[in-house]
């Protein structure tokens, strides 16, 4: 698509920035394949915070930028093609946009800077064990009594809950006969009393999954965002927000790119590339068209978000096909990779994966990457359940 002067300007401004301020070492790991780091992604978050980029997506009065709806997407296009790593969105884009919206003005006041800062970081409670897809139907109790919440019950999935500091939790707190209502949304530290957080191993090798258990948890009711009951509307707001700020396409550039590079240097027995093959070539045109589909899609969202209008099914379309590129494309890298592709150490989980890789290194992680993405058709909402969102509110069926 075309930019205007004034667009490359700021595109010109962005590289620049990163240029000076991501760090090399974390660059590399990102692009090639390796486990970012805690300490490493705080030095990205810090850079950004200090130069006032860390929440662009916010209103200006909380600390956002007044950019375009082309300027964010230049923004995450550019940061994505960099190979600088993806910012955890449980805080900027979760939890923060829903202070905004449902908080009190205590709330604001005591989260918001300290989201922008990193000095607070979130993960989130939604999941249960017999509660993923049909969210509305959890089971996790918060008992009112005296001048608390009492929380007992479990949630799965949570993402880096070993890494945060506080989390944002949907809670049952009555029975009701729509089972939606009666649920509400609750915040507090985890490391209250009665928390207990016990890692999942993804099949990649990684730590970035966890259980939760909840036993005798006690929280104030100030711990309430928006109305008690009413938590439902609270996370369909938070959902909204969590699958734009997810649908930003630069790293799947990068790694569609990636598989490119692999399929004009990898060659076969016969000295023949993959990129010569018409089949293989076929599907990486396909992948690549499918792409620019998702992007020309997520424009017209942030356009539409940019002017504070509702964008309903669309994030659910967004979510559902931008899911479905990334697995296509890490298939397509398993594919390029060839055996070079299979080998990496599930029991380094320090270290990452192919510490030392068998071919060359931008084979690295490529395993690891496409057993991951398996999930990225599920988290966030399933796919299922986002179709069904979009034939009944979009399509009218």
């Amino acid at each position: 698509m075309p930019f205007s002067a004034e667009d490359e300007a700021f595109r010109t401004e962005v590289k620049a920035f990163i240029q000076e301020k991501l760090p090399l070492d974390v660059k590399q790991k990102v692009l090639s394949g390796q486990e970012v780091h805690k300490e490493d992604y705080m030095r990205w978050y810090k850079a950004l915070a200090e130069k006032g980029w860390i929440a662009p997506n916010w209103p200006v009065e909380h600390g956002g930028c007044a950019w375009s709806a082309t300027q964010h997407f230049i923004f995450d296009d550019e940061t994505g093609l960099a190979g600088a790593p993806r910012l955890s969105p449980f805080g900027l884009g979760m939890v923060g946009p829903v202070l905004m919206k449902y908080g009190t003005e205590a709330q604001k006041r005591e989260h918001l800077p300290k989201i922008l800062s990193g000095e607070r970081l979130w993960c989130q409670g939604y999941s249960e064990p017999g509660s993923g897809s049909d969210l509305a139907s959890l089971k996790t109790r918060a008992e009112r009594k005296g001048d608390k919440y009492v929380i007992n019950g479990s949630k799965i999935w949570t993402s880096l809950a070993h890494h945060a500091d506080w989390i944002f939790c949907l809670v049952r707190t009555s029975i009701e006969p729509k089972k939606q209502d009666g649920i509400s949304f609750l915040i507090f530290p985890v490391t209250t009393p009665g928390i207990e957080i016990r890692p999942i191993i993804a099949t990649s090798g990684l730590h970035h999954l966890n259980e939760t258990f909840f036993t005798d948890v006690e929280v104030p009711l100030d711990s309430l965002v928006g109305e008690e009951g009413k938590g439902w509307t609270v996370a369909k707001h938070l959902m909204e927000h969590e699958r734009i700020s997810g649908g930003a396409c630069g790293e799947l550039k990068t790694a569609l790119e990636r598989v490119q590079t692999i399929a004009k240097q990898e060659r076969a027995g016969d000295g023949s590339r993959l990129i010569d093959d018409a089949s293989f070539r076929r599907r990486l045109m396909d992948v690549e068209t499918e792409l620019l589909t998702v992007e020309s899609v997520m424009l017209k969202a942030l356009s539409a978000h940019s002017a504070a209008k509702g964008i309903g099914a669309v994030s659910s379309l967004i979510k559902v096909r931008r899911s479905e590129v990334q697995q296509m494309i890490s298939e397509l890298g398993v594919i390029a990779g060839g055996y070079y592709s299979q080998p990496y150490n599930l029991g380094a989980l320090k270290q990452g994966w192919n510490d030392e890789p068998v071919g060359a290194d931008y084979c690295n992680g490529l395993m690891p990457s496409y057993l991951f993405l398996r999930a990225a058709s599920i988290y966030s909402g399933s796919n299922e359940i986002q179709r069904n969102i979009i034939a009944k509110h979009a399509l009218g069926l």
